[in-house]
């Protein structure tokens, strides 16, 4: 048996799905992500709402005066689909590289979401508009329907939603995010082009007995929900297989912790600080390290038609990490995901 290895050097990680939120959440989060990370997918869930060419490139400069002065860290903007959206603005935005995705939400289907899509056929024109220009579109895929069970979500939405979809826009470049199940894994294993999925760091750490059992654990209650451990394994083999279908999209998603500790508490997980150092253990446990780099650094940008990042991370074994219970911001306090054991996995970046 091969000698654990006690450092690892891969190029720096992107984030494919990531929530900064604004104001002085903002402020305080984008360091963070901007530590480890050289790009991040960012989420137009604001409220109101990133929608148009002219919403993405205010924000894109809100994120950028944000950062730590020197950062490289690049946010990929993202334009929030409504049926009200103009074909002819998403593909402007996307000609000008000002916006890299489109983001579907089914309207309510998880926080600031209610501007979002319920009815797929009213936003087709700018589905359509997308294929023709190879623009991505990064789905929250969970039905609505209250009728449905929460923890079915995601296989329905699949069968009733997304099946359809690719077939009336075969061309449409898809990315199903923060996928959850073995039924959302053998999907896109199954599919043969343009789809992909993004998997968290908390759903391949945590099942639904972590929010459950014992009590209830808001803080990680997030959306989709964690599932049973069958599928928690289930993302992890799809995770560690090196397919490069898959790759990493966090979902860090902060809220404050008045916010969260409620009758009716927030949905969301921030973990992007210690995200590579869960990562390191997830893939260690199960004897893949060396498909880390593939999931984290190489993956997500051969989907989207990057290069990877040139700049290097090492990731290098000592004493377990000492790490606040939570960070600071102008909103309240924003509870650190805690996996629930130790980390010994230090990450270490290239000065800019």
């Amino acid at each position: 048996m091969k000698p654990r290895p006690d450092t690892l050097t891969l190029r720096q990680p992107d984030d494919w799905h990531l929530h900064l939120r604004d104001g002085a959440m903002l402020a305080a989060v984008a360091p963070q992500s901007a530590r480890h990370f050289g790009r991040a997918i960012i989420m137009p869930n604001l409220v109101p709402p990133v929608v148009t060419g002219d919403d993405a490139a205010a924000y894109r400069q809100r994120i950028l005066a944000a950062l730590p002065e020197g950062s490289r860290f690049r946010p990929l903007m993202t334009l929030y689909l409504t049926e009200a959206s103009d074909p002819e603005d998403v593909a402007r935005a996307h000609a000008s590289g000002l916006a890299t995705a489109v983001k579907l939400y089914p309207a309510g289907a998880t926080t600031n979401s209610a501007s979002g899509v319920r009815d797929i056929d009213k936003v087709r024109p700018v589905l359509e508009r997308m294929a023709e220009i190879g623009m991505p579109l990064c789905i929250h895929g969970e039905v609505t329907d209250p009728a449905i069970d929460i923890f079915d979500r995601e296989a329905v939405f699949i069968d009733k939603v997304l099946k359809p979809l690719r077939k009336k826009i075969p061309d449409l470049k898809i990315v199903m995010e923060h996928v959850t199940t073995q039924t959302a894994v053998d999907y896109v294993r199954d599919s043969s082009r343009n789809l992909a999925a993004t998997i968290t760091t908390h759903h391949l750490i945590i099942n639904r007995n972590a929010i459950l059992a014992g009590g209830i654990r808001p803080h990680y209650y997030c959306l989709p929900v964690a599932k049973r451990e069958s599928h928690r394994l289930a993302l992890v083999e799809a995770a560690v297989s090196g397919d490069r279908r898959f790759f990493l999209g966090t979902d860090s998603a902060p809220h404050s912790d008045p916010a969260k500790l409620q009758p009716c508490g927030c949905a969301g997980i921030f973990t992007a600080p210690v995200t590579l150092s869960c990562l390191a253990e997830v893939f260690e446990a199960v004897r893949k390290l060396d498909k880390l780099e593939a999931f984290a650094s190489l993956n997500g940008p051969r989907f989207y038609g990057l290069p990877p990042n040139e700049a290097r991370v090492t990731l290098r074994r000592g004493a377990p990490l000492e790490l606040p219970e939570a960070i600071q911001t102008g909103e309240g306090p924003v509870t650190l995901f805690d996996p629930g054991f130790p980390l010994h996995w230090h990450v270490e970046t290239e000065a800019p």
